[in-house]
Formats: C-alpha cells, sequence, structure tokens
C-alpha cells in the first residue's frame, strides 16, 4: 500500500471514529435537550397563567369550584386546573412527567408540569401540558440534517486530505520515479536536486545522491574489472591451449600422454566457455552493449536455423517454423541472435529422437510474443522455477552445460525490456514463450 494511502486511510478512520463519538453525543444529548427545551416553555406558561387567574371566566369557575380544562384546537397543548383538599402543608415544588393522554378519542404524548398553588385562601392543582409529537418530529429531523453534514464533512475531509497528502507527497514519488526507477546507467545518472520544501525529502534526496556516486564509483570499477579479466584469463588459457596442441602434435608422444594433453585441452576449452558465458552476462547488465539495430524476428530463426540444422536432423527432429508476422525490434542483433539461439539449441539439446520443435507467434496491439515448443525431456516443478539462476540445470548425463544459458537469455531479455516465461512438465516438453512490447 502507498504512503498516500496509508495516509489517507489513518485520517479517514480517525475522521470516522471523531464524527461516530461526536454523532452519538448529539443524537444521546437531543433528549436531555428537547426535555429541558420543553419544561422551560412549560415554566413560562405556569407564570403566565397565574397571572391570569383574576380573568373573569377562570375566576367564577374558581369561586364555583369547578374544575377547568382546556385543549387548544390542534391538541398538542393542554390546561388542567383542579380543586384539591386544603389539609397540610401545600407542596409547592414543581415537577414534570411524560405520560400518554386521551384528549377526544386521540392518545398523544405530553410533557407535563405539575403544580400546586393557593388563590383565595384556596388550594388547586395545575397541570399544564405539550405534546411531544412536534418535538420528535423536530429530533427526527435534527438527525437526518446532523447525518447529513457529518457525512458531508467526512467527505469533505478526506478529499482535502487526499489532495493535501498527494500534494506533500509529490516530490518523493517524484524522487523514486526519477532517481531510481528510471536509472539504467549510474554513470548517466542526474544529481540535481527535487524542488521540495520539505525536509524529510531533501534528506533522501540527498541520500539517494550520495548512494548513486558509490554505485557510479563500482559500476566503473566492475567494467575495469571485466575488462582484465577477459585480459588475464583468457590469454593465459590461449596461450596454454596452443603449447597444448604444439605437444599433441609432436611425434611419437606416448598414447597415455596424448589423452591427457586432450583430456587439458578440453577442460581449458569449458573453461573458455565459462569465462566467456560470465564475461557476456556481466557485460549486459551492465550495459556495455548499444541497441540501435533493427532486428527481424523471422530473419533470426531463419538464420539460426541453418547453424543448427546438422544437429536438428542428427537427432530426427521435426522443425515447425510457423512464424507469420514480419515483427522487428530495436535493439543488439548480436545479443537477441544469442537469446533466440540459446533456447532453441536447447529445445534441441534436450529433446528426444524424433521429437519436435514448434515456433510460432501472435501479434497484439501492446507486444509480440513469440513462443517454442518442443517434445523433449522437460523439467520437474523446482528446475522451472530456478532456470534462470547461473549454474541450474537439468540434470542430464547425455548432454554437456554448464547452466548458464538460461541466465544468459534473462540478462538479454531485462536487458531489452522482454518477458520470458517457461512452462515445462517431466517427459511432457518445455514452452518458452518470449514477449516483445511494442512500444
Amino acid at each position: 500500500m502507498k504512503l498516500q494511502a496509508k495516509f489517507a486511510l489513518y485520517n479517514a478512520i480517525t475522521k470516522i471514529a471523531v464524527i461516530l463519538v461526536l454523532g452519538a453525543i448529539i443524537l444521546l444529548s437531543l433528549e436531555t435537550i428537547s426535555s429541558h427545551h420543553l419544561d422551560g416553555r412549560l415554566t413560562k406558561k405556569r407564570l403566565k397563567v397565574i397571572e391570569n387567574l383574576s380573568d373573569n371566566e377562570i375566576d367564577s369557575l374558581l369561586r364555583n369550584q369547578h374544575s377547568f380544562t382546556d385543549y387548544n384546537i390542534l391538541k398538542d397543548e393542554f390546561i388542567v386546573l383542579n380543586a384539591i383538599p386544603n389539609v397540610g402543608k401545600i407542596d409547592t415544588s414543581i415537577f414534570f412527567t411524560t405520560e400518554r393522554r386521551e384528549i377526544e378519542g386521540d392518545t398523544e404524548i405530553y410533557r407535563i408540569l405539575n403544580d400546586q398553588f393557593e388563590y383565595n385562601n384556596k388550594r388547586y392543582k395545575l397541570e399544564l401540558g405539550e405534546a411531544m409529537t412536534a418535538m420528535e418530529s423536530i429530533k427526527t429531523t435534527i438527525r437526518f440534517y446532523m447525518l447529513i453534514v457529518l457525512i458531508g464533512s467526512l467527505l469533505v475531509t478526506l478529499l482535502t486530505d487526499y489532495a493535501f497528502t498527494n500534494l506533500i507527497l509529490k516530490p518523493f514519488y517524484k524522487i523514486i520515479d526519477q532517481k531510481l526507477n528510471k536509472v539504467n546507467d549510474p554513470t548517466s545518472y542526474n544529481y540535481e536536486n527535487i524542488p521540495t520544501n520539505t525536509t524529510d525529502f531533501k534528506i533522501l534526496d540527498n541520500s539517494i545522491n550520495s548512494l548513486m556516486r558509490k554505485i557510479a564509483n563500482l559500476f566503473l570499477l566492475e567494467k575495469q574489472f571485466i575488462a582484465n579479466v577477459s585480459h588475464e584469463l583468457l590469454t593465459p588459457i590461449s596461450i596454454l591451449s596452443g603449447r597444448l596442441e604444439n605437444i599433441l602434435s609432436a611425434e611419437n608422444l606416448p598414447i597415455e600422454h596424448e589423452n591427457k594433453i586432450l583430456a587439458s585441452l578440453k577442460t581449458l576449452n569449458r573453461l573458455k566457455v565459462i569465462i566467456n558465458s560470465l564475461l557476456l552476462i556481466s557485460k549486459v547488465e551492465n550495459e556495455q552493449y548499444l541497441k540501435k539495430d533493427q532486428v527481424s524476428i523471422q530473419q533470426e530463426l531463419i538464420d539460426i536455423y541453418e547453424d543448427l540444422e546438422d544437429r536438428i536432423i542428427d537427432k530426427q527432429i521435426v522443425y515447425k517454423n510457423e512464424i507469420k508476422e514480419h515483427f522487428t525490434l530495436t535493439g543488439n542483433q548480436a545479443l537477441i541472435h544469442t537469446l533466440l539461439i540459446n533456447i532453441i539449441n536447447n529445445a534441441t539439446k534436450y529433446n528426444v529422437t524424433k521429437g519436435s520443435i514448434t515456433i510460432h507467434d501472435e501479434l497484439t496491439p501492446t507486444k509480440y510474443i513469440l513462443t517454442i515448443e518442443d517434445s523433449g525431456i522437460g523439467m520437474e516443478k523446482e528446475n522451472v522455477a530456478n532456470a534462470f539462476n547461473r549454474f541450474e540445470r537439468e540434470n542430464n548425463d547425455k548432454e554437456d552445460g554448464f547452466g548458464l544459458g538460461l541466465s544468459i537469455v534473462n540478462s538479454i531479455a531485462k536487458f531489452h525490456q522482454l518477458n520470458i516465461f517457461i512452462q515445462s512438465k517431466k517427459d511432457k516438453g518445455t514452452v518458452v514463450t518470449v514477449e516483445f512490447p511494442i512500444i
């Protein structure tokens, strides 16, 4: 997961948690707030009722000791006034209850103020009620709009956080892209710093520059080492081979000495092949080759068949070149030739007598796919996984090899940004697929 995504995820989780907590507190507080609001309104109405007790109509009813009941037309408020016995000390405390009341056949939930008072030396019980239906509707509306506001706030903050982290991390991704991903040759590395105001990114940029300077120095040393190895190792091998061949041409050489010299020449030749293969891999991986040739895959396959024709005929292999596309790529012709000849040579070397080799291709809008299929001895699953490792090879006493052919193929494929895949089953054959991207 990208750092930017982690930042956004962390901000989202924390904001959601905060919003949920605040939302829960607000929702729980609505009940208390609404009750206090109703209680305050009922308390004010109580003062008005007591102040208006001198009105003629109410005063007349009180003098006649009748109870007074009043409901408004919407049945959302009522006033009940009852006379109570004038016994003991009057309870002047005001308290509130929430009850269901039936008014003219309709049952509603009311918040009720209960109070006792004296008027003209008589005691009365006053009940002021207000329906909670309207308040419940208000609370529902408040909850709905609060939910919308919270969700909207969350989305806005997430978008702004994402945009802000993208702005903050833009130099970081630019450093990674330009200073690491796009660097193929350390000697042509661009040491110019990426513009940023973030101190941490400046430190990262400078650290990468310092590291690349060290890598560039090591890269140059390795190139020099390769050149020295080419001279210091291959030259003595050639000298030894020449001397042994001169000795071998001498007359009256005992047969046992001749056999030993032939074995030594064979060993020197194997050593020379190994050194040349390792040098080739090293040069390819160090990108010491140019990629300026126009390479025709179809023509290369024709040339490779001419090179391997004797061996293919010797093993009575049925060779089918079913190439249909005239695909050409820009690269190093010698290396592409080496890549293809190694694959086809393996298909020949590890094939069975009277086996088959089939080569076919496919062209898509994004890539050219070349497939080389043989009916040979195949490989075990673990050998397929390690096929590109150096000195890894299928155990076969009948064929000589050093386990470097597919390593060379892999290095050349990476050098040309090709994808290569191997499918193989023991005693079922092998399929090698090479994908050439179309740029």
